[in-house]
């Protein structure tokens, strides 16, 4: 029990010896308690570390993103477009067909119209609200599958995912909308968005032409009332959902925030008539996914870079760690690891350009085999094979990883297990003791992470190190004598 105890403080004070920019060469010392003769000492190992290219990232999101913009450190484009499905609630309902006021040659009743609506957020550094862009949406042939996973280089209109004659619609918009008055878009309770009609005739693939789309999902809802019973039927009977891209124009990019599909109609509520509202939103209960394009030329050229390495999003850069686990553990077997800590310091940019793109917030440091598994499952950081860390967290410019022993000594014990069965091992499984930084989107409850996904935001930065500047791991070890 005393043992336990004293590993604990040992373990405590090694938390403390280290901050964000503190040179750790020269500590070497020893903490030593003479009843007891626990020895604490520190020493620092060098970690190799490059840029690798991300080419793609999982592309099921939470958030969606949409626009174009110039990134000003490479002068390339970057471009995101997205998917959105749509959520029925159990409480989907629309009067009484009777009971709707207006209707068509053949009796049946109609929408008196229906549009799209895309609430955004601030678009990134705008330097003029008043851009145009243009926005195109076209109908799914059918929807995206629940049980594939679609990554950001998946185009559904390359793919041959677009209805041939299905929906079609294009809107030009500036993210300061001057069709709303001042007043109005001064309040508190307004919400900037891209209002998108859906009032052109529209043909279904049975060949029947409504009035308009709003009409289509209201004698759908009143012939085949089954199709309404969840989101996953509807998808696959009434709308398979909506490809959003962009048409023309640049220097707009923002988050998407919520997405509203709404049907408006005129009942007869005998004395007088009122006004009728159907909204379907497009939400994380239902598929969406994000589709990126880089300039990949650009992209590979700055993996090459070697006196520093890179972090770019969305669907850019990540930087790739060799960690020295051989060092730390092979001369180390009778000590105990306390900590291991690496610090990753961020180069300042060059540029003085006002666009230039954010710091990445939040960054995942997960095994390299696991680069992609580690999101097709969902998973969250354990404090053993993955772990998260905020920029700045520590008052500073940098990345602070303040204790991954845990996952050394999983790597080491894997790297034992694998030499005594097979002498070739290490060349079989080269990225054994390698991790990888990538930027990652949190959401977190009462301060736990319950969710995790790879930043579709605009982020750019420079770590120092790269092939030609290896960095330094902090690591502290406790021992009885």
């Amino acid at each position: 029990m005393k043992q336990k105890l004293y590993m604990a403080v040992a373990a405590m004070t090694a938390m403390a010896i280290y901050s964000c920019d503190e040179e750790t060469a020269t500590i070497g010392q020893s903490v030593t308690n003479t009843n007891d003769q626990l020895v604490v000492t520190a020493t620092t190992y060098e970690a190799h570390t490059r840029t690798i290219v991300a080419d793609s990232v999982l592309s099921l999101a939470t958030n969606c993103y949409f626009g174009k913009v110039k990134d000003p450190e490479t002068g390339s484009d970057v471009t995101s477009e997205f998917t959105t499905q749509f959520h029925l609630l159990e409480t989907t309902y629309i009067v009484p067909e009777d009971k709707i006021v207006a209707r068509n040659e053949q009796g049946r009743a109609v929408a008196d119209s229906c549009d799209i609506v895309l609430y955004i957020e601030s678009p990134f550094k705008s330097d003029n609200n008043l851009t145009a862009m243009k926005l195109r949406v076209r109908e799914l042939a059918q929807p995206m599958t629940e049980d594939q996973r679609y990554y950001s280089n998946f185009n559904p209109a390359k793919e041959g995912l677009l209805k041939d004659g299905g929906l079609d619609k294009s809107k030009v918009f500036t993210y300061t909308d001057l069709t709303v008055d001042d007043i109005q878009r001064s309040s508190s309770t307004y919400l900037n968005n891209i209002r998108i009609p859906l009032n052109q005739p529209y043909t279904a693939t049975d060949g029947t032409t409504y009035t308009n789309y709003g009409s289509y999902l209201m004698q759908q809802y009143y012939d085949n009332p089954e199709y309404y019973s969840n989101s996953y039927v509807f998808a696959h009977n009434v709308c398979p959902g909506f490809f959003f891209e962009v048409a023309d124009g640049i220097g707009f990019y923002s988050k998407v925030s919520n997405i509203g599909l709404r049907v408006y109609y005129t009942v007869d509520a005998d004395t007088t008539t009122i006004k009728g509202q159907l909204t379907l939103a497009g939400t994380k209960e239902v598929l969406q996914t994000v589709y990126v394009e880089n300039d990949m030329n650009v992209i590979r050229s700055l993996a090459q870079e070697t006196d520093h390495t890179y972090l770019k999003t969305p669907a850019g850069l990540f930087t790739e760690v060799e960690l020295p686990v051989v060092d730390i553990k092979g001369t180390h077997q009778n000590d105990s690891l306390i900590s291991t800590k690496i610090v990753f310091q961020r180069l300042n940019n060059q540029s003085t350009d006002t666009r230039t793109f954010d710091i990445p917030q939040n960054l995942l440091l997960l095994e390299r085999d696991s680069l992609y598994s580690y999101f097709e499952n969902s998973r969250m950081p354990d404090n053993i094979t993955s772990y998260v860390s905020s920029y700045g967290s520590s008052n500073s410019n940098c990345y602070t990883f303040s204790n991954v022993s845990n996952l050394v000594t999983e790597l080491w014990r894997r790297h034992q297990e694998g030499m005594t069965e097979d002498p070739q091992w290490e060349q079989n499984h080269p990225n054994w003791n390698k991790v990888v930084l990538v930027p990652v989107t949190l959401t977190t409850s009462s301060s736990t992470v319950t969710n995790v996904e790879n930043s579709m935001a605009l982020t750019s930065t420079r770590l120092i190190g790269g092939p030609n500047q290896p960095i330094s791991v902090s690591v502290v070890y406790a021992q009885f004598k």
